[in-house]
């Protein structure tokens, strides 16, 4: 017989099946329909991953916690790689979509650490909404961070021929400074944040198997 949600529980789950829906539409609405592949993705994967396993049955946070403030370490580290190259602007190109440099420093660089900091808190006392935040990050900016291997491979939707950074408006923002990273077009295999994308991606994989396979460091917290 499986045992009721408690109430924190409840509300946990709820706050973040709101996340999910709500994210990726705010994404799509002020960015474009990339954000809600990748972070849509990202959060109904974790969302499941979460579920079946913290949501329930915290684990200790000497299994998560370290290594989630690793990944968020390399997260940070790879940000900074993206931004001198250009990753927003790329992306903007790429996709046909209105990505500021002002918008993803104001995610990557400002709010994200926030949310870093008080979910490592939250894994230290084993609050339940902490677990599907770092799942979310084990996922996305963890798992997730070999898609800039397979950027270099797609034909820009902006001027894919011509290797020269372009400056236009799209979607009544202008976007300036457009760099094409385009194999074809570049010679060259890089996209920005390529170089440092594993940083986050091995201590991310290496959390998403403990958590799944190795069952025996879930815990009960009493409702």
């Amino acid at each position: 017989m499986k045992t009721p949600l408690s109430f924190p529980q409840t509300i946990s789950l709820l706050a973040a099946c709101l996340f999910t829906v709500v994210a990726p539409v705010m994404g799509y609405l002020s960015i474009g329909l990339a954000p809600v592949i990748i972070v849509g993705g990202s959060a109904l994967i974790g969302l499941i991953c979460w579920y079946k396993t913290y949501l329930k049955n915290p684990v200790e946070p000497g299994v998560i916690l370290p290594l989630f403030i690793l990944t968020v370490a390399g997260l940070q580290i790879h940000i900074v790689e993206e931004y001198l190259m250009g990753f927003a602007p790329a992306m903007s190109r790429l996709f046909g979509i209105s990505w500021s440099e002002k918008s993803f420093l104001m995610v990557f660089a400002l709010v994200g650490p926030v949310i870093y900091t008080l979910t490592s808190l939250g894994l230290y006392y084993k609050v339940h909404i902490a677990g599907f935040v770092a799942w979310f990050i084990f996922i996305g900016p963890g798992v997730a961070e070999f898609t800039h291997f397979i950027f270099p491979l797609l034909s820009p939707e902006i001027l894919p021929h011509d290797p020269h950074s372009i400056t236009t408006v799209i979607n009544g923002n202008s976007i300036p400074q457009m760099p094409n990273f385009y194999f074809k077009t570049t010679g060259h295999y890089y996209f920005p944040g390529m170089w440092t994308a594993i940083l986050p991606m091995i201590p991310g994989c290496i959390a998403i198997y403990r958590l799944l396979i190795r069952k025996n460091y879930h815990v009960n917290i009493p409702n």
